[in-house]
């Protein structure tokens, strides 16, 4: 096995990895160039994870180190590059070396959260952080994420494209796709942040070694399941609006970034980590079963057929938004899977009075059984319709798929139903 990190022996957190590519093998026995701490430990360290960035990355660096320098405390600068095949690598420790307060380190395999937790834990510095190296969030909000945590008000900073005041510019679909995925954190886990996916987040260093032990993911769910994680630990999470611009050449892979945040909501599902409830609410009634009594059978099919009504929007923008990337079958599978899990969360706590996290796996897994019957629906519908007319536009195609789902909304009420009113009565 080798470290993951090519510097001193990885810190505690950091796992190891086999390289995953033999073309690396060649990289230098140390990745760390630099030493901003050798004149005291600074107050702010803010991470640049970095993957082929070599024409982008000098000028994020130096426009980054003038707004550090106008900051009322000390600041510094960690370069992570990760596995890069170009000379990105090069440009960090020339970086490293001309800069004060730079420093640069080298790690085998990618990933944002690998790079995030073998910058935050060599780091001496009492608050942590982190940019995307395309500077798409504006700077300007740097001194208001990090003060908070600076006067120990806050425990995590987070910027938000979604909180009111934020400005931003970027396509319907990334849009779509944005606020598809913290719906269904706001649904499926409960969380009270509103944007978990902005890549400008800062945490005080503290809080940053109790959590990154905790953390499983090291790529891009890692933000979310920190916060996640944060949120449950009952720490203040404070939001930043923020200005931010899309970058027409990133290098996010859409389809597998969408794939990997749902395996990550499941498997924080499948361990609990749904809130009982907000922090300073109420903690509801329950039975001896652990749920609330919940609404009765009319009641049950008014919140069902809201929460069906905003599904059916949700699907509908989802699916508009990956079918030119996916094809008409995987974006309704997804479409579908994305809206399901949001579905069940919300019957739970909407439909069925359910506030605790007990039981949440298997009613999910239950919501999950009719997305099954759902998807064979309206993959049947789809190519049934398909075979009648090859050249369908995608208006019809979305018609015929949100009649046909009709029966699998029908189904996930009884089925749901019958699986969680049982327990609450």
């Amino acid at each position: 096995m080798t470290s993951d990190l090519l510097a001193t022996p990885r810190p505690p957190g950091v796992r190891s990895h086999v390289p995953s590519d033999p073309h690396l093998d060649d990289l230098p026995a140390r990745g760390v160039v630099g030493d901003p701490a050798a004149s005291g430990a600074p107050v702010l360290d803010i991470v640049i994870p970095v993957y082929d960035e070599e024409r982008d990355l000098e000028p994020c660096v130096r426009t980054l180190a003038a707004r550090l320098a106008t900051l009322p405390f000390t600041a510094t600068i960690t370069v992570v590059d990760n596995a890069s095949r170009d000379r990105t690598w090069d440009v960090a420790v020339r970086l490293a070396a001309e800069l004060s307060g730079v420093r640069a380190l080298r790690l085998r395999d990618k990933g944002r959260g690998r790079a995030l937790r073998a910058a935050w834990s060599t780091s001496p510095a009492q608050v942590l952080a982190y940019t995307d190296v395309d500077l798409s969030t504006d700077l300007a909000a740097l001194l208001p994420l990090v003060a908070p945590l600076v006067s120990r008000h806050s425990d995590v900073a987070i910027g938000s494209r979604l909180a009111h005041g934020a400005r931003i510019v970027r396509g319907p679909r990334r849009e779509a796709l944005s606020r598809g995925y913290n719906l269904l954190l706001r649904t499926a886990l409960q969380v009270g942040f509103s944007d978990a996916q902005c890549g400008f987040k800062a945490v005080r260093a503290d809080v940053a070694r109790a959590l990154l032990p905790q953390v499983r993911d090291e790529e891009w769910f890692f933000d979310t399941e920190l916060l996640v994680l944060a949120e449950r630990s009952g720490l203040r999470i404070h939001e930043v609006p923020v200005d931010w611009h899309d970058d027409p050449d990133s290098r996010v892979d859409i389809g597998s970034t969408v794939l990997a945040d749902l395996r990550g909501v499941w498997r924080l599902l499948g361990s609990g980590a749904g809130r009982a409830g907000r922090r300073g609410e109420p903690v509801p009634r329950v039975t001896a079963a652990g749920r609330d009594p919940g609404p009765q059978l009319v009641q049950q099919l008014f919140r069902f057929a809201g929460v069906g009504v905003a599904s059916t929007a949700a699907y509908a923008v989802l699916y508009l938004a990956l079918r030119p990337l996916a094809g008409a079958f995987l974006a309704n599978a997804l479409a579908l899977l994305l809206t399901a899990l949001a579905n069940t969360a919300a019957n739970r706590r909407l439909t069925f009075g359910v506030r605790d996290a007990a039981g949440a796996a298997g009613d999910h897994v239950v919501g999950l059984l009719a997305f099954g019957v759902g998807l064979l629906v309206t993959s049947g519908a789809l190519g049934f319709l398909h075979a009648l007319d090859p050249g369908a536009g995608r208006v019809t195609e979305l018609a015929v798929l949100v009649v046909a789902s009709g029966f699998a909304t029908v189904l996930r009420f009884v089925a749901l139903r019958l699986r969680i009113a049982p327990a609450a009565a």
